[in-house]
């Protein structure tokens, strides 16, 4: 495995913006077996005009500059999986969402678009494109979770609104053993929805979380006070339901291991 990146613990490093890779990332890209990109700034922060170029620069921009290479180097890996999100369907209420569903019309959905556009020059020089569209990733030491135990955990736990949003989540577990399969199911192509099959609503996921860690959840944080707190991003990220199914991993026989929201949460907050 090689890992491409800004970290120490990168082999090659993201060229600065404005540029493509080097000669020797093209060869080692000329040999790969599959590249997964998992690219993205973080997104739960207000939004100013500054910070959405850099979410979109981080996903569709970077993607792109990756997608070029892997069409300039030639002998194109036979799979190229690359991130996306479930942010692609904008804010749907209650309706069932999957691979099929058309996008939504907020700046999430724009970027997504986007984002998942990019990788067409890889799909050009004939990889095999799979556009993992993530859910919240729940799993211990990072993303989603990693934000919001700590207040639980202190009691301070809350329900973002009215609560009915639908939330689509997958465990860490699952969402690793969803892109192996992506990469080694030549059925899979296009996009592919990495959630479990069991979304929740925020007041059951509030619920949820609170008995994981045996704390009391009784707040609730209104929706008028979290955009005045965050902005755009509140209706957007927290205040957004999207009820999505994994429509392409069960026709392709895909068994989550955790397919409940308990035993992920269980999972990931064990030590």
């Amino acid at each position: 495995m090689v890992r491409i990146g800004r970290g120490a613990e990168a082999e090659i490093a993201w060229p600065v913006r404005g540029m493509e890779f080097d000669d020797g990332a093209m060869r080692t890209l000329a040999r790969a077996a599959a590249v997964v990109a998992l690219s993205g700034e973080p997104i739960a922060t207000r939004w100013d005009a500054a910070r959405k170029q850099e979410i979109h620069w981080s996903r569709a921009g970077l993607t792109g500059v990756l997608a070029r290479a892997i069409g300039r180097a030639g002998g194109a890996p036979p799979a190229v999986i690359s991130a996306s999100a479930v942010g692609f369907y904008g804010d749907r209420g209650d309706e069932w969402l999957d691979e099929s569903s058309m996008p939504g019309s907020d700046f999430l959905a724009s970027v997504v678009r986007d984002w998942e556009a990019a990788a067409g020059p890889a799909a050009e020089a004939g990889a095999r494109v799979v556009h993992a569209r993530m859910g919240a990733v729940l799993g211990a030491g990072g993303g989603m979770l990693a934000r919001v135990v700590r207040p639980f955990r202190l009691g301070g736990g809350a329900t973002l609104g009215r609560g009915r949003q639908w939330m689509s989540w997958i465990s860490l577990g699952d969402a690793v053993e969803a892109l192996l399969r992506a990469i080694d199911d030549d059925a899979l192509h296009g996009p592919v929805n990495v959630v479990s099959p069991e979304p929740a609503r925020n007041a059951t996921f509030t619920a949820a979380l609170a008995r994981a860690v045996r704390r009391p959840a009784l707040l609730f944080a209104p929706a008028p006070v979290l955009r005045l707190a965050f902005g755009e991003m509140a209706d957007a990220l927290l205040l957004a339901s999207q009820r999505v199914r994994p429509g392409a991993l069960q026709a392709a026989g895909f068994a989550f291991g955790h397919a409940t929201l308990d035993a992920a949460l269980a999972a990931a907050l064990t030590p």
